[in-house]
């Protein structure tokens, strides 16, 4: 793991577009200046998810509880440089661990609490984690088995909540006395360009792979929400999806502090209790699926909730009804925010400000980074974008033609672990491959807009997450009623897209879904990557190089 080259360094520095701000800081200026102000807040249905009491936390209150869990973390031998792996839910003591890992100078590696043995053996074959910390109860079930499954090493297992299984460690009686004892605990001496999260991304290829992140480049992506939705001094911002990806680090954690805002924690979705912390709370920003939108507006729902303190709702990870954000906008006065992001550091964004037209931008993207175009939004300056033909490699001018879009500046990643090379990650000139395809849409001069198009990536984007067709493939091989296999993804108007697998089944074989869920989820896969939908085919299509073309499996399904 290495951090930002230093060229880069220099240049983003010379720019100020990179600081000398960590989330520490940010956090110790926030209670110094709001101490009595509400800082977080648990769901109120937290007994329902994991044990441990709701926490409604002023900023003061916070310090507390995150220098105790700082000198817990010390005591057990954890700092600067230290990897610490989370895999828990959106609970107040996430965003605690947050902070102390922060202040310790350590580096957190969040992990989704779907994954399972199979994630944790490859997360644990890239890093070298000091401690892994879950907890010991999720909904209604034991949790946290994974970490015992063989070939998972990532170090002491700590738990929180009753029934430690056996291995484990507990930490709630540690963190009590910790805090009943109080007292402050030293801060490391921590760079703003240190690496501070290893977050998990199935990128354009292959099974899940470690990102590196430091401070200053999670900070610059955050002027990409911050100024879209225009939050503010002591705005509440309600928080339904998971602390693992950018949507949650770079569009809240960094954010709330920013703003000395109330931070309202949520997930997973229960729409009551959604609803009543948006009007309980007085939420002023949150964020939502594209499905939940749409249900929410021809349902009705809203018109018995008190959104009068709601400004704005970021969306994304699939296409935006243009019919939904106006009537967001009309209806109830709430700008819906598009938002297209990566864990790698993609940063287009269209906001009121950036699109006026609600349903322009509902399909619309600025064309951040491009010489003589001009936006409102902080990160527009920071990156620069492009359209490359995927075949010549030329880049692209003129509205109407396809290309991938490729992103340089100080919102992106340095490389994925183990790739130190970058060959396939970055072009020669330093461009990130996203392996998203857009267009230029409009007629201007010059054009200021992108329209996406679909992805050159074969990932299938199911619910928000990445699930790559190879990773399933790859356990596939070894099924003993199969000759081979495929997967691919089938568009779905709640989730996105789905999961099908095409199955070549061996001679005298009847092969059914059953067969092939068992089968995987016995390897350890987590349960949102298993396939929902089968079909039997002799015969997988492949090129003249032997790669199946998933495209013409795609094309099976929409016929």
């Amino acid at each position: 793991m290495t951090p930002s080259r230093e060229a880069r360094i220099q240049e983003f520095t010379g720019r100020g577009w990179w600081g000398t701000d960590t989330l520490d800081t940010l956090f110790r200026a926030a209670v110094e200046q709001h101490g009595e102000r509400e800082a977080l807040v648990d769901q109120p249905n937290r007994s329902e998810l994991c044990d441990g009491e709701a926490l409604r936390l002023t900023y003061a209150e916070l310090e507390r509880h995150v220098s105790a869990w700082t000198r817990v973390l010390a005591k057990r031998g954890i700092g600067k440089g230290d990897i610490v792996v989370a895999q828990l839910p959106n609970i107040a003591e996430f965003v605690i661990l947050y902070l102390a890992i922060a202040r310790q100078g350590a580096v957190i590696s969040p992990l989704p609490v779907q994954y399972g043995a199979h994630e944790l053996r490859m997360a644990s074959r890239t890093v070298t984690a000091r401690a892994y910390i879950t907890v010991t109860r999720l909904k209604d079930q034991p949790y946290g088995a994974q970490a015992f499954a063989d070939g998972v090493a990532l170090g002491a297992r700590l738990f929180l909540g009753r029934d430690v299984p056996e291995g484990g460690e507990g930490l709630d009686a540690e963190l009590a006395a910790a805090l009943a004892e109080g007292g402050s605990a030293p801060a490391a001496e921590v760079d703003a360009n240190d690496v501070y999260t290893i977050c998990w991304t199935s990128g354009t290829t292959g099974t899940p792979k470690g990102v590196p992140r430091t401070y200053n480049q999670w900070l610059a992506i955050g002027w990409a929400t911050y100024d879209a939705a225009e939050l503010r001094d002591g705005d509440v911002l309600l928080n339904p999806f998971p602390f693992v990806n950018m949507a949650s680090i770079g569009g809240f954690l960094f954010n709330w502090l920013r703003c000395g805002a109330k931070m309202v924690l949520h997930h997973p979705l229960d729409l009551p209790v959604f609803l009543q912390q948006i009007a309980a709370e007085g939420t002023t920003f949150t964020i939502a699926p594209p499905a939940l939108l749409n249900m929410l507006l021809k349902q009705e729902v809203l018109a018995k909730i008190d959104l009068s303190r709601l400004r704005a709702i970021g969306s994304g990870s699939a296409p935006l009804s243009p019919w939904m954000v106006k009537g967001f906008a009309e209806q109830h006065n709430v700008h819906i925010i598009n938002l297209f992001g990566s864990n790698e550091g993609i940063s287009l964004v269209s906001g009121p400000r950036e699109i006026p037209d609600p349903e322009a931008r509902a399909v619309l993207f600025p064309r951040f980074g491009v010489a003589g175009i001009e936006w409102d939004n902080r990160v527009a300056a920071m990156v620069q974008t492009r359209l490359v033909d995927p075949d010549s490699g030329e880049i692209i001018t003129a509205p109407g033609q396809v290309g991938e879009l490729q992103i340089a500046g100080a919102t992106i990643f340095d490389g994925y672990l183990g790739d130190a090379a970058g060959s396939t990650t970055f072009t020669d000139d330093g461009y990130f491959h996203t392996g998203d395809l857009f267009e230029i849409a409009d007629d201007e001069d010059p054009p200021r807009h992108y329209r996406f198009v679909g992805r050159r990536k074969e990932i299938i984007l199911r619910g928000g997450y990445n699930i790559s067709p190879d990773e399933l493939d790859s356990l596939l091989a070894a099924h003993p009623k199969l000759t081979e296999a495929a997967t691919v993804g089938y568009p779905d108007d709640t989730l996105g897209e789905r999961v099908c697998v095409f199955a070549v089944p061996k001679a005298g074989e009847t092969v059914t879904l059953e067969d092939i869920t068992g089968f995987l989820a016995a390897q350890g896969l987590a349960k949102f990557k298993l396939p929902e939908r089968l079909e039997i085919t002799d015969v997988l299509p492949r090129n003249a190089l032997g790669k199946v073309v998933r495209g013409e499996l795609r094309a099976q399904l929409d016929g």
